[in-house]
């Protein structure tokens, strides 16, 4: 289970709705974090990605969709979302949900009833353990312990985050912007090279028992068992 509070990210271009289900949140004492339109909203979620516990995503927002910004969230995250549209169409509730929402609430809704809808999500994500597994890799999310064949391996913070990325997008092929945007955040600026020596890193401490990062050559990388 999390220490501390949850953090919710609420992707709204309407600036009194926004703020409203803001204040109700901090004063549920939720963190929130507030984007007034899709491209601010991944910034957002690049840039803190590991910390946040659900996302509340209008679908009508100004530029990229509440649909485009849920598909690419998919492609790196499991985080819960919850789509909120001011139309009943049974048709953007299928694409919402078959494109990877967690559930659905039509406007205007009870701010009461949007945190009931937050807390039966954080609740499901409460009962599953942060404890992963790949080949003889053992890796805690709660306690940042990390075994390997048996042997308790000290990563750094960022080593760390990265295994833990490479593993929840395991078999999947990750260019080096993906792995720089989601592990060290949207407004890095340092060099796309920042990705390749961390990974150096981290494959020396894994050693040779577990060859699971494959290089792909002129793009980044894949985490897989061959």
């Amino acid at each position: 289970m999390k220490d501390g509070n949850y953090v919710i990210l609420i992707v709204e271009d309407d600036p009194k709705l926004r703020e409203s289900m803001a204040e109700f949140l901090r004063a549920n004492q939720y963190i929130v974090k507030e984007a007034e339109d899709g491209e601010k909203g991944l910034e957002l979620f690049y840039a803190g990605n590991h910390e946040i516990d659900v996302i509340l995503l209008d679908v009508m927002l100004p530029g990229i969709s509440g649909f485009e910004v849920l598909r690419t969230i998919r492609e790196l995250s499991t985080v819960p979302i919850i789509m909120t549209t001011a139309k009943e169409s049974e048709e953007e509730q299928l694409e919402g949900l078959g494109g990877g929402a967690d559930n659905y609430i039509t406007k205007p809704f009870r701010l009461k009833v949007l945190a009931a809808h937050i807390e039966a999500l954080l609740k499901r994500t409460r009962e599953k353990t942060r404890k992963m597994s790949f080949g003889k890799i053992e890796l805690d999310e709660d306690t940042h312990q990390v075994v390997v064949d048996g042997r308790s391996v000290n990563l750094t913070a960022k080593e760390f985050a990265l295994l833990s990325f490479f593993i929840h997008n395991n078999n999947k092929v990750l260019s080096r912007d993906v792995i720089l945007d989601s592990v060290w955040g949207y407004n890095y600026e340092g060099d796309i090279r920042t990705v390749d020596t961390l990974v150096k890193q981290l494959r020396r401490k894994l050693t040779r028992e577990c060859p699971y990062i494959y290089s792909v050559y002129g793009y980044g990388y894949c985490f897989k068992e061959v």
